[in-house]
């Protein structure tokens, strides 16, 4: 593919040209986190259109980064990173973490989105934490539009994984947590401790006690929560 690049024979002139375009590093981030369909990856960057994220596709499958296939037993293909992909991880993670040790030092409004938060929190969810029968665990935020405001995590009978609702499933729920969108963000990276956003009533849980006293085992947190 043609693009410009920097002119320069330097290693970190060359991998900035593929890794640091614009998007592909929350492109590979995704990936990284076990995201492989198309609509999948989309998800997790919602502000990319269609068209855009298919050329980075496209660039990283060029570079040699990512290639698309069906693995044995999973029927639609979808996008794996190869061995030269899959090394990027720690940078990845590192960049994460010096983003979350020196740049973000509040959340402001433009940068919090329900669907992000939901989407990762839906992805890092611990199954093993929850009943083995249908869990149905139900997300208010009180601040949000209506078309934002109620999100539900659904995991099926004997499941491993979550689906992630946006509209009511038709079961009951067992589980509802109402907050609002900063609260339950600043506790997603680990910057509010549940057992205070409990206390303050920032946080408030009804249903099932072995949800609610379950809460911070299965809830998972952000992969970048525990740095300082």
């Amino acid at each position: 593919m043609q693009r410009s690049g920097y002119g320069q024979f330097c290693p970190v002139s060359v991998a900035a040209e593929i890794v640091a375009e614009r998007w592909t590093p929350l492109i590979l981030r995704e990936l990284l986190m076990e995201s492989h369909r198309f609509n999948d990856i989309l998800r997790g960057v919602p502000l990319i259109s269609r068209s855009l994220l298919s050329k980075r596709l496209k660039e990283l499958e060029h570079a040699g980064l990512v290639v698309h296939r069906a693995p044995p037993a999973v029927p639609i293909p979808g996008y794996y990173l190869t061995e030269a992909g899959e090394a990027l991880r720690p940078i990845i993670m590192a960049l994460g973490e010096w983003g979350h040790r020196y740049v973000r030092s509040n959340f402001e409004h433009q940068n919090l989105d329900p669907s992000l938060l939901m989407w990762d929190i839906r992805r890092r969810a611990r199954a093993e934490y929850l009943p083995a029968g249908r869990t149905l665990i139900e997300f208010a935020f009180i601040d949000q539009p209506r078309a934002d405001r109620n999100w539900w995590l659904l995991k099926e009978p004997e499941s491993d994984t979550h689906d992630l609702c946006l509209h009511h499933p038709g079961y009951d729920v067992d589980l509802t947590i109402t907050t609002d969108l900063l609260t339950m963000t600043r506790i997603w990276m680990g910057d509010l401790d549940i057992p205070v956003a409990l206390r303050t009533r920032a946080l408030r849980m009804e249903g099932l006690n072995v949800l609610r006293l379950s809460f911070q085992d299965w809830i998972g947190l952000s992969v970048f929560a525990d740095v300082v």
